[in-house]
């Protein structure tokens, strides 16, 4: 009798390790460089979506060299492929122009949206002793725009688009010193992108006293880029809401992610979003306002959730 309920106990055992095992789902979230800030967003999302599914879900975040590689991979990986790119990449894709010429590929076509994350919001930051509240009064002044980076190149680009090309003096600067730079008066101003409320920008504030530009409607429109609000208050000594641009950034996978793992992820994200607001400030610009940047399709798990929410999809998104 003995030996006989061992082996009942011992087959129990067996089948609720195989249960548990079968119950845990792991997952790739492909992110960007591990020093970035979308990296540590990444452990973030992954340590909240482990939290929020008592561990049924894992994720193993890997580093990449940027969005485009997350998209190019997207073609070779299983259905528990999680990477982050902005919606412009993915409809370079689909159509195999720009960086995907002659890369095109048929899978590109079952990338599927899941949620918003923060987006890499354009911040043009001034000393106060600069005195440079607009735009044209940055003639004559010396700016930093760091190098190779999305904010080196949109800071580039916009003073060429507002009439500034050559106007304005280029700090010889690397962005990460930006912020001492500002304070010993080397530099007037600095042009930095990422998410908001922004590190940098936050210990410039608070330590120099900056006005943070912003741009008028018809710079926006040139820009040809998202309209972004930086509310009051963001940062020290920000009395009044800054319009500037940005570049959405989405998490995304493909068709052969189940629906029911893409509408848990999906609705964990958001469940714990609030959570991870109290550590990490960013999360605060996500709101399901910016499911309205997702130009292509959303994954129909991830659908399901925000029908629920009571949140209408456009039929571009469906």
């Amino acid at each position: 009798m003995i030996k006989k309920s061992g082996i009942l106990l011992a087959a129990m055992i067996a089948a609720t390790t195989v249960q548990t095992s079968f119950a845990e789902t792991r997952l790739t979230y492909k992110s960007a460089k591990s020093t970035s800030s979308y990296y540590q967003m990444a452990v973030e999302i992954s340590q909240a979506l482990k939290t929020s599914s008592n561990g049924e879900y894992i994720i193993t975040v890997e580093e990449s060299q940027g969005s485009v590689q997350n998209v190019m991979e997207s073609a070779i990986r299983g259905g528990n492929y999680v990477f982050t790119t902005p919606p412009v990449l993915v409809k370079l894709a689909q159509s195999g122009k720009a960086m995907f010429k002659n890369k095109s590929n048929p899978k590109f076509d079952e990338i599927r949206a899941l949620f918003p994350i923060p987006s890499l919001t354009m911040h043009f930051v001034m000393s106060d002793k600069s005195g440079i509240t607009e735009f044209s009064q940055m003639e004559g002044k010396k700016i930093l725009l760091g190098k190779g980076s999305f904010g080196a190149r949109e800071g580039e680009k916009y003073l060429k688009l507002f009439g500034l090309e050559g106007k304005v003096e280029l700090a010889q600067v690397e962005l990460s010193n930006a912020v001492p730079a500002l304070k010993n008066g080397q530099i007037d101003g600095f042009v930095t992108a990422g998410s908001y409320p922004a590190p940098n920008v936050i210990e410039a504030a608070a330590g120099t006293g900056v006005t943070v530009l912003s741009l008028n409607d018809e710079q926006i429109k040139l820009s040809k880029r998202t309209k972004l609000v930086i509310p009051a208050g963001t940062y020290a000594g920000q009395k009044a809401d800054i319009n500037t641009t940005s570049l959405p950034v989405v998490a995304y996978t493909t068709t052969a992610m189940d629906n029911d793992t893409a509408y848990n992820l999906t609705k964990a994200y958001w469940d714990q979003k609030q959570v991870m607001s109290k550590s990490a400030p960013w999360w605060k610009g996500v709101s399901t306002q910016l499911l309205a940047n997702i130009t292509g399709k959303i994954h129909p798990g991830a659908a399901k959730y925000y029908t629920e929410l009571g949140i209408t999809l456009s039929e571009q998104q469906k």
